[in-house]
């Protein structure tokens, strides 16, 4: 099973001239560390206006930089937000291809469309389409990363027969994945054959049935391009060697973020639109979460406390036939950067090493 970094950068006020800053230094050092530790990813989100939230409107540029610092850490765009109000194909499949050169084949794609009305609304963009939309632009991109030249006549965007340049590294195109965040957006991520990038905080039983789901209809997908059958599910993670510090620190992390997150405003709860038959995580995260910081005991399946529950929660994940567990490691700088980056350590020192048999793992174990 693989692990990754996954990254909202989230802002909490008060802003001063330097909070932005520094936020985004210290989620850089988070990704350095972890490419030594011998991480596997490192996703960040497309996010517009979402105020403390989310700060990430560029996750191209935050990805470029980890990848002029890192070595071996694969960078993913989670998401490009498919929409072309927001970002025109054209633009995505240029700063994917790019992007993917100078990480020297690192990337992985990932596609959605925003389910915010803060954000679809900002961009008058119409919620009625954004599902058809993703799913045209999702074929598109392919054929103009693996053809010399491309031409497309559709219903969110045309173009004349034109060269798509740059090409990516990866050949033919990079692993391609789709935001989770509703149910039945497994099924759609394999019949277009690709990755299934979960965005929500499910239990092992409903992990498992979606993991099902997915792998029964890609056996018989049609494919956008090349097939790239994994799924990735999201946690929190906080590991110190005092289960009860561990606990508590993850549960403030996780609270603050579910408190941040409940104040979004779902694209449903405006817009009625069919093609937003649910109101995705935001339910989830409010009955979780009533003030900054507060949380009930933690479920299951979240990865805080000492190493030894921290392995024994990702068994839990492992059984479900996830491929990825990416975690969520801060929100609102609630968590001090010297006890992130220690949380990171112990976790490479004394859960990875259960989970990785390859060479990534020893260099975990040299670089502590």
């Amino acid at each position: 099973m693989k692990f990754g970094i996954f990254y909202e950068i989230s802002v909490p006020r008060p802003w001063g001239p330097e909070t932005e800053r520094q936020v985004y230094a210290n989620c850089i050092e988070q990704c350095v560390l972890a490419d030594q530790l011998g991480f596997d990813h490192v996703w960040a989100v497309e996010h517009h206006f979402l105020e403390e939230y989310s700060h990430c409107s560029a996750p191209e540029i935050f990805l470029a930089t980890v990848a002029a610092k890192t070595e071996r850490i694969r960078v993913g765009h989670g998401i490009n937000v498919c929409v072309p109000e927001i970002n025109h194909p054209i633009r995505i499949a240029e700063r994917s291809a790019v992007l993917d050169l100078v990480s020297n084949g690192r990337l992985d794609v990932g596609t959605g469309r925003s389910a915010t009305w803060t954000e679809l609304g900002g961009f008058r963009a119409n919620p009625d389409l954004t599902k058809a939309t993703w799913a045209e632009i999702v074929r598109a991109l392919p054929k103009m990363w693996m053809n010399e030249r491309y031409a497309h006549d559709g219903v969110c965007f045309s173009m004349p027969e034109r060269a798509v340049l740059p090409k990516p590294y990866q050949k033919p195109h990079p692993p391609m994945w789709v935001a989770v965040t509703s149910p039945g957006t497994e099924i759609d991520a394999a019949e277009a054959g690709i990755g299934a990038l979960g965005l929500t905080f499910n239990d092992f039983a409903e992990q498992e049935r979606r993991v099902k789901a997915y792998r029964k209809v890609l056996a018989n997908c049609d494919p956008v391009g090349a097939i790239n059958d994994q799924v990735a599910t999201v946690n929190f993670l906080f590991c110190h060697e005092d289960a009860k510090i561990g606990q508590a620190t993850g549960l403030r992390l996780a609270g603050t973020f579910g408190y941040a997150a409940a104040q979004l405003v779902s694209a449903r709860e405006v817009y009625a639109s069919p093609s937003y038959a649910s109101f995705g995580l935001l339910p989830q995260v409010r009955r979780a979460s009533a003030a900054p910081g507060d949380a009930p005991a933690p479920p299951p399946g979240m990865a805080v406390g000492d190493p030894k529950h921290i392995i024994e929660v990702l068994r839990g994940w492992e059984s479900t036939g996830v491929d990825c567990v990416n975690f969520l490691l801060n929100a609102l700088e609630t968590v001090p950067q010297a006890e992130v980056l220690d949380s990171l350590r112990l976790f490479a020192k004394e859960v990875m090493p259960h989970f990785k048999t390859d060479a990534r793992a020893k260099s975990a174990v040299a670089a502590e």
